[in-house]
């Protein structure tokens, strides 16, 4: 299973690219410039606090307990999202089932030392004209503990992402333009080891032409209509 972001937009999270995401209104920080710039790192902290609040209250929709019934009955090797909302893991998918590919909000990690920090502890500091936060062990510099543009992908997700979709029989994505690299890649790696390719996603895609099954319109309604079927097929 691979999920994007058209899966959390139903839990009333904006997808990134979509009218009034983030990208439409902020430029993205690169990783080489939070750590070598004082207002870059303001910058993109200003950026988590607007709609941070959003985030936090999300709740999962019918589309993350679709999956959580698959684990349930035995039929999930393991899932690999793009999303770094943690509503997966709030629905009830177990953690050693996840592959969070571009990393987690819901956890802010000292650069230096290591050390992990609950984001409200963090922001609700961030008032006023603040500057950027840091370690109290250690002074280092905290960040959200996602993969920024210029960041190396997490090698360990990786290796565990490329594992499952090589041991899948059936490559089903949800929510997903399939546009980013190199997670866009695993579907076609899985279906060139055998694996049926499944596509639901609500616009057309790059990969619709090679997938196997295709469904164009709302996460939800597709659950609603064909999860029961899925689950107990």
């Amino acid at each position: 299973m691979f999920t994007g972001a058209g899966i959390s937009t139903e839990s009333g999270i904006p997808d990134f690219r979509s009218p009034g995401g983030i990208w439409t209104r902020y430029r993205p920080v690169t990783y080489q410039e939070y750590l070598s710039s004082e207002a870059a790192r303001i910058e993109a902290w200003k950026r988590r606090l607007d709609g941070w609040e959003q985030y936090k209250n999300a709740k999962p929709n019918i589309g993350h307990y679709f999956v959580q019934a698959l684990e349930a009955k035995g039929k999930l090797i393991g899932l690999i999202t793009q999303n770094v909302d943690g509503l997966h893991s709030k629905a009830g998918v177990p953690d050693e089932k996840i592959v969070e590919l571009h990393g987690s909000n819901r956890k802010v990690l000292c650069l230096k030392c290591e050390r992990e920090y609950d984001p409200d502890e963090v922001i609700k500091k961030l008032v006023g004209d603040f500057a950027s936060p840091k370690c109290d062990v250690c002074g280092g510099i905290l960040k959200s503990a996602t993969v920024s543009f210029g960041q190396p992908m997490p090698e360990t997700a990786m290796r565990q992402a490329q594992e499952w979709t090589e041991e899948a029989e059936i490559f089903m994505v949800m929510g997903s333009s399939l546009q980013v690299q190199p997670a866009a890649s695993f579907p076609v790696v899985a279906q060139r080891n055998g694996a049926a390719l499944a596509i639901i996603n609500r616009e057309p895609g790059p990969l619709d032409e090679i997938a196997d099954f295709v469904h164009h319109g709302a996460i939800g309604e597709f659950c609603a209509r064909f999860g029961e079927m899925i689950a107990d097929g």
